[in-house]
């Protein structure tokens, strides 16, 4: 598991796009790391009181703060702003296209905290930006093994080199099911309780089939056949038969692995030649919808007959 170190200069390059940003101030300051992922406005500490104040936050100034600031006077202002700089806040962000004033900038540029514009309006701003920063600080790490979309069902398929790993995937997409990655599957824990599963962007699409090479999957399957993330619901490990001594025949015991620290429904599939390794890790994924939905088929079994040999039993 590993926790990146989240700078000003990375949550601009990255969300530009989704959360349009324009550097206004302070690019001396980009380095500057965001330590909390979340955001603050600082209206109370603009007004004097800094007890509480999150100053290891990004900062929002919207419409409140820009009147209130309005009403003071120039050297009032300069005051607050060189108090406001004083901590080691990460950056500023107006929102609705609000232009920070002269003193505010030259404050900014002398404290080296850059300082952005966006056109968006303040609280949905708050809440976009907010959603991006838990994405960046989310716990991370990668998974050696392909991962496919089953009818909802995401499943990483384990395996040593050359087991078929590669042609199960392949047969699964045949059937009309999505690749979210092949080979390496990067895991991004969310909430602290949900495993979502992509590929790297430079390999998204594609696939490495030994003896033909790297395919463009949605180029020959269509778009359907992609899928960009989806949450891991289950892991398959592919075995040898002979590595699997005791197999499980009735399975009444559930099996987990720990992914990013969250237990993750585990099934082990025994690998002999003429075995359909893509159906099994079809009725798999099937097999994990019931259970999540409440239905245990090997349980259900069991207390059929449990009852039934209960029924049948001759009173003493």
């Amino acid at each position: 598991m590993q926790r990146d170190t989240i700078t000003v200069e990375r949550f601009y390059t990255e969300q530009s796009a989704s959360l349009p940003l324009k550097l206004v101030a302070g690019a001396t300051g980009l380095k500057r790391i965001i330590r909390e992922p979340t955001v603050n406005r600082p209206g109370l500490a603009l007004a004097g009181f800094t007890r509480y104040f999150a100053n290891k936050r990004l900062q929002v100034i919207g419409n409140a703060e820009t009147c209130f600031l309005k009403s003071l006077s120039a050297p009032q202002r300069q005051k607050r702003y060189a108090n406001l700089f004083s901590y080691r806040i990460p950056g500023v962000i107006f929102s609705r296209n609000l232009t920070p004033d002269k003193l505010f900038r030259q404050a900014a540029e002398k404290a080296q905290v850059p300082i952005f514009v966006t056109p968006m309006i303040t609280m949905k701003f708050i809440n976009l930006a907010t959603i991006a920063l838990e994405m960046l600080f989310a716990p991370r790490s990668t998974e050696i093994g392909s991962m496919v979309d089953i009818l909802g069902v995401g499943v990483i398929i384990r395996g040593e080199s050359g087991i078929g790993k590669s042609e199960s995937v392949l047969a699964l997409i045949e059937r009309g099911y999505s690749l979210v990655a092949d080979d390496v599957t990067r895991v991004t824990l969310l909430d602290g309780r949900e495993i979502v599963g992509t590929s790297a962007e430079v390999t998204r699409n594609h696939m490495e089939v030994r003896g033909i090479g790297i395919i463009n999957v949605a180029d020959m399957f269509g778009v359907r056949s992609i899928r960009s993330e989806k949450k891991v619901d289950l892991v398959v490990s592919l075995k040898q038969w002979e590595e699997v001594p005791d197999v499980d025949r009735l399975g009444m015991e559930e099996e987990y692995v720990k992914v990013l620290g969250v237990s993750v429904p585990h099934i082990t599939i025994p690998v002999r030649p003429g075995r359909d390794l893509a159906r099994l890790i079809e009725v798999a994924a099937f097999q994990t919808k019931l259970k999540a939905a409440g239905r245990n088929p090997a349980k259900e079994l069991n207390d059929r007959l449990i009852a039934k040999m209960t029924a049948s039993k001759p009173a003493i």
